[in-house]
């Protein structure tokens, strides 16, 4: 494996949990950690440390390669699309080092954690943490990645819509739907639509999305 200096690992990490960087002490859930790399495949791409606490000290781990070697088992099994990383490792004791995963935003997005044929979820980043995706959030990750054209229509829905946002701030695909009397496929259509033409925002949280004007 390539090795990185240890002042660029310890300026990474005084940079804290984020967008694009994420800490993990060990792989012993390594179903945790392809849920943060998906997050990050996903999303904007980003950088994964094993060694790391959350506090930012750096005890590394001793067989880097039982690391990965759980991950890469981990993302044969549950991870569709297959997905890429690279790894280094860095010293930081004679017997110990940190495992610096890269994932890049991934061309094949979005990819899903398939636990059984029937069931599979996905995850995208949103500051800090990495949030399970809705089936909107999929659907526009999977068309912005394909870079169509989007074309839509601006009628009742959407002028009440606007108004509404200029009130509140923000709605969710259940209030949008009460708002416009709408069914859930058609609330979730106009939605989508309106995100990939640059109208409105996607904001994931625990609680489900959020969407707000630009």
């Amino acid at each position: 494996m390539p090795h990185d200096s240890i002042v660029s690992l310890k300026k990474l990490v005084a940079e804290g949990e984020g967008w694009k960087l994420e800490f993990k002490r060990k792989a012993a859930h390594p179903e945790k950690i392809v849920r943060e790399m998906i997050a990050f495949a996903n999303t904007q791409g980003g950088t994964l440390l094993i060694g790391v606490d959350d506090d930012g000290s750096l005890p590394g781990v001793k067989f880097p390669r039982e690391e990965i070697h759980v991950i890469q088992e981990a993302l044969i099994k549950y991870v569709r699309p297959a997905l890429r990383f690279s790894e280094t490792t860095v010293a930081v004791s004679g017997t110990h080092v940190v495992v610096r995963l890269e994932i890049p935003i991934s061309d094949k997005r979005p990819h899903y954690f398939k636990q059984s044929p029937a069931e599979q979820e996905s995850y995208v980043r949103h500051k800090d943490m990495s949030v399970k995706a809705s089936a909107e959030m999929c659907e526009i990750i999977r068309r912005k990645r394909l870079n169509k054209d989007i074309r839509f229509n601006f009628g009742e829905p959407e002028k009440a819509l606007m108004v509404y946002l200029e009130q509140h701030g923000t709605i969710t695909l259940a209030g949008f739907r009460k708002l416009a009397k709408l069914n859930r496929f058609q609330a979730a259509r106009k939605l989508i639509l309106l995100v990939l033409g640059d109208v409105l925002t996607i904001t994931p949280t625990e609680k489900g999305d959020l969407y707000s004007r630009r």
